[in-house]
């Protein structure tokens, strides 16, 4: 009645079942680390640009110093499509309202690609969260099944009897809560720290918005 040997000889359905969800939580546990790991290295990024961002350091310089081959992430790649953005239109054109709204929308593009980024592979594990438990189900179903059966087949039923497929249906229940409760508890964890940093990202583009409003309002007020 030991687990391995009950693993061992339960049947190939729940055998299968045992199998995919332990393929599940392994997988779920590598996307948790992954991503727990991006999230934490955008967060010291962005705390690192906005000290740099706020220092009051000139933003031609800024835009100057991140190199235009190398992709950037975080508020420092929505600075660099907006800031981008602000100087390819500035030669065009002197509608204030035109360059703001180029700018945005350049921003919006680029913070849609950040919560692209920030979010990815979490489907999976709100996948694995919400399927294991019904998959895991399905092996218990199975097994109580292989248990009326092997029942049918004896004249005295004895514990003995349905016991071994009581324990696999048990297994498998006991598998599933495994992949399931991690996924559960690390996709609202993580969900929650990308949507935080992505509320971060929204209000820097708001203020930076509001920066370039300044600066055009004032050469506007200039050239009058």
């Amino acid at each position: 009645m030991s687990i391995p040997h009950l693993v061992m000889n339960a049947s190939f359905v729940v055998q299968l079942v045992m199998l995919l969800l332990a393929v599940g939580s392994i997988l779920s546990w590598i996307v948790i680390f992954q991503r727990g790991i991006a999230i934490r290295r955008a967060q010291n990024e962005y705390a690192q640009f906005e000290e740099t961002f706020w220092s009051g350091v000139d933003l031609n310089e800024l835009y100057r110093e991140i190199p235009t081959d190398d992709p950037r992430h975080g508020a420092e790649h929505v600075f660099q499509a907006g800031f981008r953005e602000f100087n390819r239109l500035m030669p065009k054109t002197r509608n204030t309202s035109t360059i703001l709204e180029g700018v945005q929308r350049s921003m919006r593009v680029a913070w849609s690609r950040e919560e692209d980024r920030l979010t990815q592979h979490l489907v999976f594990l709100a996948t694995v969260a919400s399927a294991s438990p019904y998959i895991g189900l399905f092996g218990t179903v199975w097994g109580i099944m292989g248990s009326f059966q092997s029942l049918s087949m004896t004249q005295q039923a004895t514990l003995a009897t349905v016991a071994p497929w009581i324990a696999e249906a048990l297994i498998a229940t006991a598998m599933g809560l495994f992949a399931a409760i991690p996924a559960v508890i690390f996709y609202n964890r993580l969900s929650n720290s990308a949507g935080r940093l992505l509320g971060k990202y929204e209000d820097f583009a708001e203020e930076f918005h509001a920066i370039l409003h300044r600066n055009l309002q004032g050469r506007d007020s200039a050239s009058s």
